[in-house]
């Protein structure tokens, strides 16, 4: 009786490893979603945001929005050139990266269910949020 429990046994964990190597890994952190870090080059009296459309395709937004947003808080002026951002100013790599995260969570981020399926549009002078995944409507908060 108890050789036939063992043979169950290994067959069941031979099954289960079978099973789970047919599994796709889940991300290591968790999340689907990872806030985009800048690559930042300082000549002169220019900050230059070498990946800066990658950053705008990873938010999902409009390239001119998001700078318009950088030059605001930053105070400056700037040009956007191909691939790349350049600020007028020396400004750090962790100034940046802060301001993304801001941006990300004002008119990226979803107040209802936190997630970033979100398109932007305006109705009036109002700066609208239309999550795709749970279908709220918000304000955006930021100016």
């Amino acid at each position: 009786m108890r050789s036939d429990e063992d043979e169950r046994f290994r067959e069941y964990l031979t099954l289960l490893d079978r099973a789970l190597s047919q599994i796709s890994a889940k991300p290591a952190s968790g999340e689907r979603f990872q806030i985009p870090k800048a690559k930042v080059m300082v000549i002169g009296n220019r900050t230059i945001i070498q990946n800066f459309k990658e950053i705008v395709s990873t938010l999902n937004r409009q390239p001119e929005q998001f700078f318009n947003f950088l030059l605001h808080e930053l105070g400056t002026a700037g040009t956007i050139e191909d691939t790349r951002a350049v600020l007028h100013g020396k400004f750090s790599k962790e100034k940046i990266d802060g301001l993304i995260e801001v941006y990300t969570k004002l008119y990226v981020t979803c107040p209802v269910c936190k997630g970033v399926d979100t398109v932007l549009y305006k109705e009036g002078r109002v700066l609208m949020m239309h999550c795709t995944a749970c279908g709220a409507i918000s304000p955006t908060r930021g100016a």
